[in-house]
């Protein structure tokens, strides 16, 4: 199946490349590449990403900070985090659109489906920061949400394995990977793809969720092309 609309989930985290902290410019401007081949395709693309490698409210908590606070510090990590992409993106010859579910003004416009799906029919890549602008809440499901309020055809979870893994793969030499995997399957086996609430959200509105190696160039393109890579999480 190739898909016409599509939200891309990418971890604060991947943007480190081979760094402890921060964004590294040769992932953030292959990223782009990535996402830049796909738009030109005429696929609709939004962009949800966390902001790990800035700040963490769980890990705020850990540390001392109030946990509202925390979630709080680690909306606006994503909030730079889109910053970066839509500035590498606009550098490749990208239009963009930054919207926030946390008002950041006048860096993003505030998020709404309405206007997100107007940017999208218009041409412009989506980018959806500031999580869902309230504490509590991870980018997990921020992206589930902004997912369904697009009317996306499927949340891609773009991460470092190539799929869902009976155990984590690189402790575990055993482990199996899943092609496919039924959302009752993945909560009576405990996989770990995405918070509970995300889960819950993707399952009860339909949509697949597809959990793939977002490191390997060209994945995304296949993805979108209907090849059959990662796992994919459904009815």
């Amino acid at each position: 199946m190739e898909y016409k609309r599509i939200l891309l989930k990418l971890s604060g985290e991947a943007l480190m490349g081979g760094q402890q902290y921060g964004i590294d410019p040769a992932t953030l401007k292959a990223y782009c590449e990535d996402v830049k081949e796909v738009a030109e395709r005429n696929v609709q693309v939004a962009i949800v990403i966390g902001g790990g490698n800035i700040f963490r409210g769980m890990q705020g908590a850990t540390l001392g900070f109030d946990r509202v606070q925390g979630d709080y510090m680690g909306m606006l990590a994503t909030v730079i985090n889109s910053m970066a992409l839509q500035g590498e993106l606009e550098a490749q010859g990208v239009k963009v659109k930054l919207l926030s579910g946390l008002r950041v003004d006048p860096v993003s416009e505030v998020m709404s489906g309405k206007k997100a799906i107007q940017y999208l029919n218009e041409g412009f890549v989506v980018i959806i920061a500031g999580g869902t602008g309230n504490p509590f809440f991870t980018t997990d499901t921020a992206s589930a949400l902004r997912a369904v309020e697009i009317h996306a055809d499927i949340l891609l979870k773009g991460t470092r394995v190539d799929g869902v893994y009976s155990a984590d793969p690189e402790k575990d030499p055993s482990a199996v990977k899943y092609d496919f995997v039924t959302f009752d399957e993945a909560y009576e086996k405990k996989l770990q793809i995405m918070d509970m609430t995300a889960f819950t959200l993707c399952k009860e509105n339909g949509l697949p969720i597809l959990v793939f190696d977002m490191n390997k160039k060209m994945n995304l393109m296949k993805v979108v092309n209907g090849e059959s890579i990662g796992t994919m999480v459904g009815v």
